[in-house]
């Protein structure tokens, strides 16, 4: 450490020890009522602390008020902590302005008018005449006026620090706060970061028998699909292959029919509930994980802090899981990663307007973008979409809240000129309603694994024996629309996607295992966009539903680590069929603790979903299905075309002549030792072997028979029951089905294993 910078510290800490009755420090998220202000925790890593935001769409929100009490009366100097959010650009105005109010009366100085960076607005003196005090911020535009902290102080020459490496230990000690964290707890698994990527990993590991905590920085859970930001959930489930992978995801998923969706529409409280069920997960919403502590080439912890008490907490674990998106905990970790340098897809503010019933005004924005109408896509059906992004070439570590406000400024800008400029006869009723504060952001670091998966593996089918999540969204990159660049072609603010449709829609290319843990952090996953994959795979894998199912192979894979007592690559090294036969489970399936036998639960469906091609999706079938597409195949079996018979399970099915010699192998793992019975389906016509020939391999050996496949199958959706079997669940059963001993062709599609009743 510089001496001079050392010399400053203890320099404070000697002015806090001997001057303590002198200050009082408020920090803004601790207020007791906070009206209409919203607390904002995306910025914590570059400004140091959670805000206070006036988000009111150009209505003034309802004051934040609280009462604090002073050690003693006289006249204290005010600092607040703020910035006028506009001043980075010289926009003309000041739309952030706020006003401190002591007792129910304003200070004389306006908040929010100076400072493009977050400093100590000098606010005058105040008297205290009374201990007990009410403080609270008066917003007076709507427009995103913003605080950090309150200091008053009984030294006129004290001025509170403002550089970042002093602030932290500062606010602490004025605070009171305890030098050492509150422990809180040792768990098998901490995941941080609590979207899909980070629920999908949690509900998994706990319904496994592992104790997880669940850390997320926001009230709510789901990130980009929550009602704070309001993306619909993208990416297709349960198919590929481990086709139950996605079911926990389909628990808690959206069903929004537009995105932005209206709030009701994300299900907030519906995925809090459904976490809060597992007992084995502790939930810690409203806490921002700030450092790691490491030991060797291990996380040995993770602090966090309540971000409305700034109480300090650290959790300690045998492995963590980075699902945060940005990669910040690899990073603090010292995990191997990755950035585009440029050309990055960016961030997304989405926005809603409605029309009343009589005209409304809407203030002017000069310190807005300084748009018209044909500077913008019109937002049509009253909502701004995915497109009002920004950010492409900025940093999206150094520089999130610029690049927030830019697309603040954006939207403030196209509503004024729908409301002000050449707009104006259209909208006179319109209402801004909604304008996301919290950003979505879609690219930054990239954590490196084993395996970094490429667009070239994506497209080729590479084929990786740890294949396992299906990702079936194109490679979808954003770059900036030349058309609407005219005006700002250094920050440009709305997005065109582009398109390589060649991945899988259908079943998805399965995203290998080792794209799921640091490189070179022993026991470090990652989950979400910030997996090992490069700039243009990511382009496919990011999607929310996508990045939840990873969550699911994640959890799973975690509770293989605390059994054996292994690290992640170890799994793939040692015990990655014991992975696999997890992966198989249906995503019900569940355990207290890994002493336990896990309790199956039977996943039916009374309308089997059928794909626009005729086939039966297998997942909606119930029990254990093996498709075609999963069976060990040896031998010339060609597969059904446009041509072939309905109703078979999956995208297709097989066939082959007597003279063949082809044998197809379905192999699965029971989740518990028991009775089942055994189907397999086919399609029957008159060219079909009368005498197929088909063993079944369970716990008590080989079990011989065969089928008559001219005649139809009886049981519904095509399968023929080949009787009851005792299976164990440490060993994997198998149907073989072959072509020896046939009397014309043979037919193979599926086989099904369910719990005899």
């Amino acid at each position: 450490m510089p001496r001079l910078l050392l010399t400053v510290i203890i320099t404070l800490s000697a002015a806090l020890a001997s001057a303590a009755d002198a200050n009082l420090l408020i920090e803004a998220e601790s207020f007791a009522e906070r009206g209409g202000w919203k607390l904002d925790t995306q910025f914590i890593e570059t400004m140091g602390s959670p805000y206070l935001l006036a988000h009111g769409l150009g209505r003034p929100v309802k004051d934040a008020t609280t009462t604090v009490t002073f050690a003693s009366t006289g006249v204290y100097r005010v600092w607040v902590r703020t910035k006028d959010w506009v001043a980075r650009w010289n926009a003309p105005g000041h739309p952030g302005r706020f006003q401190l109010l002591v007792n129910g009366k304003p200070l004389q100085t306006t908040f929010g008018t100076k400072s493009a960076a977050w400093f100590w607005h000098d606010g005058g003196t105040v008297r205290i005449t009374q201990r007990d005090v009410s403080v609270s911020l008066r917003d007076l535009t709507g427009f995103d006026g913003r605080c950090d902290a309150i200091l008053f102080t009984k030294d006129p020459d004290f001025q509170p620090p403002n550089d970042s490496r002093i602030l932290p230990d500062w606010r602490k000690r004025m605070l009171g706060l305890p030098d050492e964290p509150k422990d809180a707890g040792n768990f098998d698994l901490v995941v941080i970061g609590g979207g899909y990527s980070g629920m999908g990993t949690a509900i998994s590991a706990a319904r496994m028998g592992i104790k997880v905590a669940l850390i997320q920085n926001r009230p709510v859970l789901g990130g980009n699909g929550s009602s704070e930001v309001r993306v619909w959930a993208m990416g297709l489930v349960r198919r590929g292959l481990f086709p139950h992978i996605g079911e926990i995801v389909a628990e808690f998923t959206d069903h929004a029919r537009k995105s932005p969706g209206r709030k009701q529409e994300f299900g907030d409280d519906k995925k809090e509930r459904i976490v809060r069920a597992e007992q084995n997960i502790s939930l810690f919403l409203n806490h921002h994980a700030y450092k790691v502590e490491t030991n060797g080439k291990r996380v040995a912890a993770v602090y966090a802090f309540d971000t409305r008490t700034s109480e300090r907490k650290r959790f300690r674990a045998t492995l963590f899981a980075d699902c945060t998106g940005h990669g910040t905990i690899g990073f603090l970790a010292g995990a191997d990663w990755d950035m585009e340098p440029k050309g990055r897809m960016g961030m997304s503010n989405m926005w809603r307007w409605d029309e009343g019933d009589n005209p409304v005004e809407f203030p002017q924005t000069p310190w807005a973008l300084d748009l018209d109408m044909s500077d913008f896509p019109y937002p049509r059906d009253h909502h701004g979409q995915w497109f009002w992004e920004s950010g492409f070439d900025r940093d999206p570590i150094r520089e999130p809240e610029d690049i927030r406000d830019w697309n603040l400024r954006a939207v403030y800008g196209a509503f004024n000129a729908m409301k002000n400029r050449g707009g104006r006869e259209r909208h006179r009723d319109a209402v801004l309603t909604w304008v996301a504060f919290i950003g979505g952001p879609r690219e930054s670091r990239r954590l490196l694994g084993d395996v970094i998966l490429t667009q070239k593996d994506v497209v080729t089918k590479r084929r990786f024996p740890d294949g396992c999540v299906p990702s079936t969204w194109s490679i979808d990159l954003h770059y900036p629309k030349q058309r609407y660049m005219n005006k700002y072609p250094d920050n440009p603010f709305i997005a065109i996607a582009k398109h390589d449709r060649r991945v899988d829609r259908k079943f998805g290319y399965p995203i290998p295992y080792r794209c799921f843990y640091s490189r070179n952090v022993s026991n470090l996953f990652m989950a979400g966009r910030c997996i090992s994959v490069t700039h243009e795979a990511l382009g496919t894998v990011r999607v929310m539903k996508t990045c939840g199912m990873m969550g699911e192979v994640v959890g799973k894979a975690a509770a293989v680590c605390v059994q054996n007592k292994c690290t992640p690559r170890e799994v793939y090294d040692t015990h990655l069929a014991a992975l696999k036969a997890l992966l198989r489970l249906p995503g019900s399936a569940r355990r207290a603790t890994l002493a336990d036998p896990i309790i199956f639960s039977k996943i039916t469906s009374a309308a089997p979903v059928r794909y626009e091609g005729g086939g039966i999706d297998p997942m909606t079938l119930g029990g254990i299905v093996v498709d075609d597409r999963q069976a060990q195949l040896s031998g010339p079996w060609r597969p059904s075309g446009s041509g072939g018979l309905k109703g078979h399970v999956g995208d297709r099915y097989l066939y082959a002549p007597p003279s063949a010699r082809a044998e197809a192998r379905f192999e699965f793992r029971v989740p518990k030792d028991g009775l089942y019975e055994v189907r397999v389906s086919y399609g029957h016509h008159p060219n079909r072997s009368t005498r197929t020939r088909i063993i079944v391999y369970s716990a008590d050996g080989e079990n011989p028979g065969q089928i008559n496949q001219k005649r139809k199958a009886p049981l519904e959706n095509g399968f023929i029951s080949l009787g009851v079997f005792r299976f164990d669940q440490k060993t994997p059963g198998a149907v073989v089905i072959s072509t020896n001993g046939a009397d014309g062709i043979v037919h193979v599609d599926a086989v099904q294993v369910l719990p005899s009743e």
